[in-house]
């Protein structure tokens, strides 16, 4: 069997030098866990003020084989800041776990003292739920190995691997997963939740191309998590997200994939966006599964307002040329950009857009049919402005491959999700930046059939109607691996 260890390739390397969390892993200066002089403020799982004594802090910094930083350690402020900036929180300790054992002691020390614990993989989580203030926050930054078996076609991912560098791991050896649409993010909160991206039309969302995983669940054990071995746990994880523990490992099943795709922008006026998106409601629902278009409507920085589709042909150039012909000679383009080019300049494209520090509010709504009434309403509710847009993740195609019952995302139908983008740097736009994508968000409810909770900022009521049929097979489940609820701080199920 031909296995690659794959280590981050100097590309990957640059990338996450970028960020102050990869960046900083100084491992000997004080003050870390193990040189703790006094007890430490933090706060329960239901929000009352606690202390850790000196010694609890210190068997705890002992038991781990990466070192457990306190608030006056030089790496602590890198090691706290998430993606999202709105998200300025201060964790009572952070544990920068090495492996799986680390994991599972930094666990069984939330259970043991009710301390909130907040699980941070790629830092990515939209409404802030990778981090905390007063508790413990589980870091998985430095665990990114991946091992790729090429004959096999399979990948074991690190769960503090991000996205970027699965792609770098697979895409060299002629195979792929499906893999979002920015490659900062990390995969472990991103395939637990469903994992859209590009390719989900041809391969199925990230799930769906989940074989297994090593999971440390709130009792401190390791499981194996596979089809035939933990089967409502392997349910379950496919589309439940963190409720039922830390991932610290995935099994992916690759795919044969010439890196080498159509893609890119098509790019109108905003004027002619209703030509655009009529068209599009009535070509998309035959088009092939090799072709994934999804349209955008955004101002750019000089204040053009735009109507643009993202396009990747995943097939053979010659006919995704000619399955996109129709959509090409609609209206005057201000930009074709679609091109033969590398994969990773996509999969690349929105990294900067969407830089480590932005301050970002988002919501979405999967669309089941794109309807001439949703056509009258994006044009409707269209918000000129550069912080904000709307984009969409197109599904069908092999997404609907699998019924709502199969795992625990139900959402099976949805044609595209909507997802209501705002990003600005300055504090003092927060309010602005909200309230723009909740008006756009509430302009198209009515077409909406549930959302995706990666990003949605959810209520405990919206929770059970969104996993619908699946929401009562989950609180069981959730009930029998975590009755204490330990893991809370996600879209979360509360146990049965």
């Amino acid at each position: 069997m031909d296995r690659r260890k794959f280590c981050r390739t100097a590309v990957a390397a640059g990338v996450a030098a970028s960020f102050p969390i990869m960046g900083a892993c100084s491992r000997s200066e004080p003050p870390v866990a193990t040189a703790a002089k006094e007890g430490i403020s933090a706060i329960s799982l239901d929000g009352a003020e606690i202390s850790l004594s000196k010694a609890q802090t210190r068997e705890l910094g002992g038991a781990l084989q990466g070192p457990v930083l306190l608030s006056e350690h030089p790496d602590y402020d890198g090691a706290r800041k998430v993606w999202n900036g709105m998200h300025d929180k201060h964790p009572a300790l952070i544990a920068r776990c090495q492996n799986s054992q680390d994991i599972c002691h930094s666990v069984d020390f939330a259970r043991d003292n009710n301390l909130l614990l907040a699980v941070r993989g790629g830092g990515h989580s939209w409404p802030g739920k990778s981090t905390c203030d007063g508790g413990l926050m589980l870091d998985l930054a430095e665990m990114t190995n991946i091992d790729v078996d090429v004959a096999g076609q399979t990948a074991w991912c690190d769960g503090g691997a991000l996205l970027g560098h699965l792609d770098d791991a697979t895409l060299p050896e002629g195979l792929v997963t499906t893999a979002g649409v920015v490659s900062h993010t990390g995969v472990g909160g991103y395939t637990l939740g469903g994992g859209f991206g590009r390719l989900n039309r041809m391969y199925g969302l990230t799930i769906d191309n989940v074989l297994g995983a090593e999971l440390i669940t709130a009792d401190g054990k390791v499981r194996n998590v596979r089809a035939d071995n933990e089967p409502d746990l392997f349910w379950a994880i496919r589309g439940g997200g963190g409720n039922f523990g830390v991932v610290s490992k995935f099994q992916y099943q690759l795919h044969p994939f010439d890196r080498n795709v159509l893609s890119g922008m098509l790019v109108w006026p905003v004027a002619q966006a209703r030509d655009v998106l009529e068209f599009y409601a009535e070509w998309a629902p035959n088009l092939s599964r090799e072709m994934y278009v999804g349209p955008v409507m955004a101002t750019m920085p000089d204040g053009t307002n735009i109507i643009a589709m993202e396009v990747v042909y995943n097939g053979d150039p010659v006919q995704g040329e000619k399955e996109l012909a129709p959509l090409r000679a609609i209206g005057t383009m201000i930009m074709d950009g679609v091109l033969l080019q590398d994969y990773k300049v996509t999969q690349t494209q929105e990294d900067a857009t969407t830089a480590h520090g932005i301050r970002s509010y988002a919501k979405n709504g999967l669309i089941k049919e794109f309807s001439q009434a949703l056509v009258n309403d994006m044009i409707d509710a269209y918000i000129p402005d550069p912080r904000a847009a709307i984009f969409t993740h197109t599904c069908g195609g092999a997404v609907k491959d699998h019924g709502e019952l199969d795992s625990a995302f139900p959402h099976r139908n949805a044609e595209t999700m909507i997802v209501y983008f705002s990003g600005w740097t300055d504090p003092e736009q927060d309010g602005e930046g909200k309230a723009m994508c909740k008006q756009w968000h509430a302009s198209l409810s009515a077409h909406h059939g549930g959302y995706y909770d990666n990003i949605e900022q959810e209520t405990a009521g919206t929770v059970v109607s969104n996993y619908g049929p699946n929401f009562a097979r989950l609180q069981g489940i959730k009930g029998q691996v975590d009755p204490g609820n330990l893991f809370r701080l996600n879209s979360n199920i509360k146990p049965a």
